[in-house]
């Protein structure tokens, strides 16, 4: 039974058409797909050109007839017989095998970029992600028409939960029950697309697309030669250079008015040959990038030769040499398609003027990889992959296309001195283009506005200039289809970033979470406040992709955290938001599963953090603890470097460490709201009668810290790209590193470095020596391994940077030189011949080649802390640029900026500083093992000096005593006695005989008998004798 179309379906691709818009339709209903030939009928009757092509995309099965081209031959062989009738088969089999349908798989769409097409059919929408809708949206040109199919669904908000494929990433072992917030967002955004309708199967339009009550016709306003403003905007450029004999016919192959004047500025550039230009043209998906560079280059291989004709400059401006670089020769295709249509455009002939040679690569599949010219004279456009950047001397002229695709310190080492072409994709729905629009054109602007103010510099720097292409091929500006995905997706936030009204002190700012209930509900104020926290993501960071909403949106395991200032509130507006935080919960997984994964080698997804630490240090223990991992943090971009960042950073290591929050346990339970029943106002309702609006009675938006209570932790862990200024920024706030990629990341160049601070915790046990926790072991056994790599994986890694990560001390100023037992074994390293060398190479007597194996030794020694000498920050770059990166001077020299001989001046008094600091230690470890005289002790007497003279005394006076007494006995003084003492005496005195002498002395002669006289004889004579046998002895010894 036939059933007759709603006007306001076919007035709504009938305008689409006039206004070269694409629209859009969610066909609900098990039948959907019987409705997609209708459609495709009232597009192919609108379109004045040929039928539409069609691209159908799908997951895994197709579900339609597996022998297509079978079963059309039979079909066409039964109507040329007159067996078959069209009327009576079904339109949906004939639309399949008579339609121009292209076929892709989900995980293929990559293929399908670069395409136009009339029509975009997107089946299994659980396999839906935000990069593949848009991907495959962006390939429908104006007036053709985008066909979501919804099967089995009894109403709309069944979507909000619906189980989608991409959630079973999103899942960990502590984190199961995903949320699809972002299904919810996307069929609220649907009511609100002018271009976009919900119908069932029979084509019914539900009450969800009410905006389209009443559809008009719409009428363009066209000059009398039917064009638009813009097209005649493009129709006076090229009347305007029409005339000229090398703009003209290239500015003839342009579609929009920007890729015109784009190519106008790439031939100035190239008619300038200074060589000193760079032109950096960007632009979103389909906007003609590659084009223009296409019809840039033929004008760079004709320059030479036009000119030749009129000015008589051919040597002037002849480019011979052109190289074009991309990621892939795949890449440039429509490069060098655009290259053959311009040197046909200017009169060029293929195998006349130039041939084009094709890759003989299978994996390349034939692509353009050379265009060689010989028309008047040899001319060559080469591919050239981005690593060979070396081959580059006689370039004058490098294209590089899709650059955001090459990594960023490769399109750094291709520019040179020589005119340079670059373009890329920025803001697009892959994400690509922020590495480039954010480091390396900023980079590019300074640098020329720095050569602009010194002119008269002889070294003023290249001049750089930008060119946007604005305006799409495919669509004309003003289509609603690019609105609403730009809107849905946040795509073009980081043109539109809030201004901020004022910039308090960070000390003033406060830490809030977000509700991501509410924060999804498209509500007006919650979509403003979404749109600016995205803005400050792309702004800020260069990986964003779609998918990142979504992750945002539908992670069980992710919260969100916004800084913000004092908010005022007597204003009924939005506070400035002046930091975000994305946060993932990790951790909480079983020892079971980690003992079982670390066997098998294998990491599920999500838990990054503790995955990598038990896989790096086969630790099964670790990814029992709970975690948060900072998968991102953007400050506002005209707030940076203001302490916004690490105030966000306090806050929360403060909030997971429990000293902001002042709710108990069992008030935060309490406080817990119950789940919202989302699917209650669609119970008992038909898909005719539900009316889809955002959801009431939501929490807040934002909750203060201190009103949540926060989850138990052991650690804060950070995975970012490693540069010096992000690492400098972790580390300031106590974060250690414990793993450095050894591959770089292939579109940034950096090694992906993961650092860990561990938080305040009663449950685990940690010693008091230890400064940096349950870490500290493997913090230092991840600077061993790092030390010894230095001199391999990461030898070109930026020595300031290297430095920064092991953390080695080189101040030594308040050290004592203590005989320690690592610096005796660091001189177990050395033999008396390395002790001599380094002595002579000191003395100035030898080269310092001489002593080069020797400063790998003394390097490793030093940084390790075993050889405490202090070095100023120069002298220790030096040291570990040659003993720990195994560096020449040449390579030093460009790093540094010193002269040779400043560096070789440097490593000599490195090295003596080394070596007197080693022999002194030689000389120490030596006096240890000399022979010693014991000590003596003297001890005080305990008497006074006065009173041991005393006593001395006293014992000799004995002693005199003693010998005396024998001596002085009376009997034997009698001898010598007076008689008659007066008698005689006086008789002596008046003998006149008797002298007295002078001393006055009287001399008596004694009367005493003999016989007393002969008792005192023998005794004198005995003694005699005794003393005479004494002095015999004594001479007996001396002869013996």
């Amino acid at each position: 039974m036939k059933k007759k179309v709603d006007n306001r379906i076919r007035t709504l691709i009938e305008n689409g058409v006039k206004l070269k818009h694409r629209t859009m339709f969610v066909i609900v209903g098990d039948k959907s797909r019987d409705q997609i030939v209708n459609l495709h009928y009232m597009q192919s009757k609108a379109v004045t050109k040929s039928r539409p092509m069609v691209l159908w995309c799908y997951k895994e099965k197709l579900e339609l007839s597996s022998h297509k081209k079978k079963r059309t031959k039979q079909i066409r062989k039964m109507m040329q017989r007159g067996l078959f009738d069209p009327e009576k088969a079904d339109p949906f089999s004939l639309f399949v095998e008579s339609g121009n349908i292209t076929y892709c798989l989900y995980k293929d769409s990559e293929r399908i970029l670069g395409n136009t097409f009339g029509m975009c059919i997107l089946q299994d929408f659980s396999a839906l992600t935000p990069n593949l809708l848009a991907r495959t949206i962006e390939t429908v040109e104006g007036g053709g028409l985008v066909i979501l199919l919804l099967r089995s669904l009894s109403t709309l908000t069944s979507l909000y939960t619906m189980v989608m494929d991409v959630h079973e990433r999103f899942r960990t072992e502590s984190h199961t029950q995903a949320v699809a917030r972002f299904n919810e967002r996307f069929l609220l955004s649907i009511a609100s697309c002018k271009a976009c309708v919900v119908v069932d199967d029979e084509l019914n339009i539900l009450p969800i697309s009410s905006h389209i009550r009443s559809v008009d016709s719409v009428s363009i306003a066209e000059d009398p030669e039917g064009l638009s403003e813009k097209e005649r905007e493009l129709k006076d450029l090229k009347e305007q250079f029409r005339d000229d004999v090398l703009v003209g016919p290239l500015i003839g192959r342009c579609c929009t008015l920007d890729q015109g004047k784009a190519i106008i500025a790439f031939l100035d550039a190239i008619l300038d040959k200074t060589l000193r230009s760079t032109i950096a043209l960007i632009a979103s998906r389909g906007r003609g990038k590659s084009a223009a560079l296409g019809l840039a280059v033929a004008g760079a291989i004709c320059a030479g030769q036009v000119l030749n004709h009129e000015l008589h400059l051919f040597s002037l401006y002849l480019y011979s040499n052109i190289f074009v670089t991309a990621p892939s020769p795949e890449n440039l295709k429509t490069l060098f398609e655009f290259v053959c249509r311009g040197l046909n455009s200017l009169e060029y002939k293929e195998h006349l003027h130039y041939d084009v040679v094709k890759s003989s690569d299978k994996d390349l599949k034939k692509a353009t990889i050379q265009i060689n010219v010989f028309k008047q004279h040899r001319q060559t456009i080469q591919y050239l992959k981005p690593q060979d950047h070396k081959k580059l001397s006689q370039v004058e002229l490098l294209v590089i296309d899709e650059a955001a695709a090459i990594p960023l310190p490769t399109v750094k080492s291709l520019l040179g001195p020589y005119l340079v072409f670059l373009s890329s994709t920025v803001n697009g729905y892959e994400g690509t283009g922020r590495s480039l629009s954010l480091k390396l054109i900023q980079q590019l602007e300074a640098q020329s506005q720095m050569s602009s103010q010194n002119l008269d510099s002889p070294h003023s720097g290249r001049h750089f200039k930008k060119v946007e292409l604005k305006e799409s091929i495919r669509y004309s500006s003003g289509d609603p289809i690019e609105s609403w995905l730009n809107g849905l997706l946040c795509l073009d936030v980081a043109n539109h970033i809030p201004n901020i009204s004022r910039l308090p002190h960070p000390c003033e700012c406060d830490l809030f979470y977000v509700n991501r209930d509410t924060l999804f509900s498209y509500h007006k104020e919650s979509e403003i406040f979404l749109q600016r926290m995205m803005a400050l993501y792309v702004a800020s960071h260069y990986k964003n992709s779609p998918n990142d909403l979504q992750l945002m949106a539908d992670a069980p395991s992710h919260h969100l955290f916004v800084l913000l200032g004092p908010v005022d509130e007597s204003k009924n507006q939005l506070p400035d938001i002046l930091c975000v935080i994305q946060v993932c919960l990790e951790g909480q997984i079983s020892q079971r599963s980690a003992i079982k994964n670390l066997s098998e080698g294998h990491s599920p997804f999500g838990d990054q953090i503790p995955w990598k630490f038990c896989e790096q240090f086969q630790d099964s223990e670790f990814p029992s603890l709970s975690g948060a991992r900072i998968v991102r943090i953007a400050a506002h971009p005209n707030a940076l470097r203001l302490g916004y960042g690490s105030a966000a950073v306090d806050l929360l290591t403060r909030y997971y460490e429990g000293q902001l929050a002042h709710i108990a346990e069992e008030d935060a339970e309490n406080m817990e709201e119950p789940e919202v029943k989302i699917t209650e106002a669609a119970e008992k309702v038909t898909l005719l009668e539900e009316n889809i609006k955002p959801r009431a009675n939501l929490p807040p938006l934002l909750v203060h810290l201190r009103e949540r209570h926060p989850e138990k932790l052991h650690y804060i862990g950070v995975s970012f790209g490693l540069t010096r200024d992000l690492f400098r920024f972790w580390r300031k706030h106590n974060f250690l590193p414990f793993y450095i990629g050894q591959i770089p990341n292939a579109v940034t160049g950096e090694h992906t470095c993961m650092v860990l601070r561990p938080l305040k915790n009663d449950e685990i046990v940690v010693g008091d020596s230890s400064q940096h926790g349950f870490l500290e072991p493997f913090y230092q056994d991840f600077r061993k391994r790092f030390s010894r790599l230095l001199e391999t994986t990461f030898r070109g890694l930026d020595y300031k940077l290297a430095m920064s990560i092991l953390a080695s001390k080189i101040d030594f100023t308040d050290h004592e030189h203590v005989l320690s037992e690592g610096s005796m074994q660091s001189l177990g390293s050395f033999t008396p011949y390395d002790m001599k060398r380094l002595e002579a190479y000191t003395n100035n007597c030898v080269d310092y080649h001489l002593i080069l194996d020797l400063v790998p030794i003394v390097a490793r020694q030093y940084f390790q802390g075993k050889l405490p000498v202090a070095l100023s920050p120069v002298q220790a770059s030096v040291l570990f640029c040659m003993g720990m990166q195994n560096q020449d001077i040449t390579f030093i020299k460009d790093q540094m900026k010193l002269e040779r001989e400043q560096i070789l001046s440097l490593l000599i008094k490195v090295t003596k500083k080394l070596y007197n600091y080693l022999y002194s230690v030689a000389s120490k470890e030596i006096e240890t093992t000399l022979p010693r005289l014991k000590e003596v002790l003297l001890a005080p007497h305990s008497i006074s000096v006065d009173e041991d003279l005393d006593e001395a005394a006293r014992e000799v006076r004995e002693k005199m005593n003693a010998d005396n007494e024998g001596i002085l006995k009376p009997d034997l003084l009698q001898q010598y006695a007076i008689v008659d003492k007066e008698g005689e005496f006086e008789k002596a005195l008046q003998s006149g005989t008797a002298k007295v002498s002078s001393s006055g002395l009287l001399s008596v002669k004694s009367k005493r008998s003999k016989l007393e006289n002969g008792i005192h004889k023998g005794t004198k004579n005995k003694r005699k004798d005794e003393s005479n046998r004494d002095r015999l002895k004594s001479n007996k010894k001396k002869r013996n």
